[in-house]
């Protein structure tokens, strides 16, 4: 059994993952089936995405009958979690339930000191909040999810359907995986991680800090070659203590952090320029072009060169061909009256090539949710 523990606040898509994934019976296609259990957080009804609202049938007693609890979505890294929610979190753990984070699900979890001593990731634009506020944790932004076991935790948005797809594939394996992936339209396994998405990833508080100008400095020179011993001088700390407030304050090492923000560049160079791979690690700051490929290919699993060739051959298929033929026409029978062509989205739309209505054709789920909607109307 499945329990979906939800918030007031939570966005809708990370909260729909796991109900779409453990919540739909898909036996008539072969798919193993999960019992469900919606829970509330906190007081009803639940607010969402768009003004929408949600109304959860269970508690946080629903907790302690579940085998897994997938915690999708918090409202805001800078509010805390209700205490009652917590300790049952922390009471459905110690009697063996696998808990799940997805996305800033993850700070849940964290509060509840179910993260402690363990690797774990969240979205890469709050991975340095999560580390930060937590020093205990070993957050991992790179991956887009971490199975430790017993808790598990997954990075922002589409993530979340990855490690679902993962749970999935642990409790009955890679062909039930592969097939609910089919039916979900997505890949079963996506490789590579969530540094190709990371950006100048910092905690928000960074402004009040003292060493947010040295960090300033650092982002707008990074075409010079410098290291972190004169990141310390220009902090005036040793480079001890710098260290160590860098770790505090942004949850990697300053020498880490430099080499990403290096590679970050050059990645943006790579996508927006035609200059050589050489110039880009001289505009970069590395060292060499052999030290930026070094660097490159370890936090990206690919080469410069590939990279761009792969950003390019993505940009490419996204632009649609120019139309070169003569505008199409509506045959006089699908016209509506005085010849008028029948409005985009308008319930007028002529009927598919077999006769049924352009509804059918769509996904099952997806056609049934339009007729529900049409029948409202």
């Amino acid at each position: 059994m499945v329990a979906v523990l939800l918030f007031s606040g939570g966005p809708i898509f990370e909260s729909s993952i796991p109900l779409s994934v453990f919540g739909i019976d898909r036996q008539d296609s072969g798919l193993p089936h999960y019992r469900l259990l919606v829970c509330a957080g906190e007081d009803g009804p639940l607010a969402t995405t768009g003004g929408l609202t949600m109304t959860a049938p269970h508690g946080l007693e629903g907790l302690s009958r579940a085998g897994t609890v997938v915690v999708p979505a918090w409202r805001s890294p800078a509010h805390d979690a209700p205490p009652e929610a917590l300790a049952a979190l922390r009471k459905a753990h110690a009697e063996g339930a696998r808990i799940i984070g997805l996305c800033t699900g993850a700070f849940v979890l964290a509060a509840a000191g179910l993260l402690d001593g363990r690797p774990a990731t969240t979205h890469w634009m709050y991975a340095p909040t999560l580390a930060k506020r937590y020093p205990k944790i070993q957050v991992d932004p790179r991956e887009l999810f971490i199975d430790d076991g017993d808790v598990l935790t997954s990075a922002g948005t589409s993530a979340g359907i990855d490690l679902c797809l993962h749970v999935v594939r642990a409790d009955h394996g890679a062909e039930a995986a592969t097939a609910l992936a089919r039916r979900l339209v997505v890949p079963t396994r996506r490789s590579g991680g969530q540094a190709p998405y990371i950006d100048r990833s910092l905690p928000e508080e960074i402004g009040s800090d003292p060493l947010a100008e040295v960090v300033t400095w650092a982002l707008d020179n990074l075409n010079k070659q410098f290291d972190v011993e004169a990141l310390a001088a220009r902090a005036y700390m040793s480079r001890r203590t710098f260290d160590r407030r860098f770790r505090a304050l942004t949850g990697s090492a300053p020498l880490q952090w430099l080499i990403s923000q290096r590679v970050l560049q050059a990645q943006r160079l790579l996508e927006t320029t035609d200059v050589s791979v050489d110039e880009i690690a001289r505009r970069c700051g590395f060292r060499s072009p052999v030290a930026l490929r070094g660097h490159f290919r370890r936090q990206l699993g690919v080469s410069p060169a590939v990279y761009r060739s792969n950003f390019r051959s993505r940009k490419a298929d996204s632009v649609p061909e120019p139309r070169t033929g003569p505008a199409p026409t509506v045959p006089p029978q699908a016209r509506g009256p005085r010849g008028a062509r029948p409005r985009a989205g308008s319930r007028d739309h002529a009927p598919a090539e077999d006769g049924r209505p352009q509804a059918a054709l769509a996904h099952p789920e997806t056609a049934q949710l339009a007729v529900r909607a049409s029948a409202r109307d």
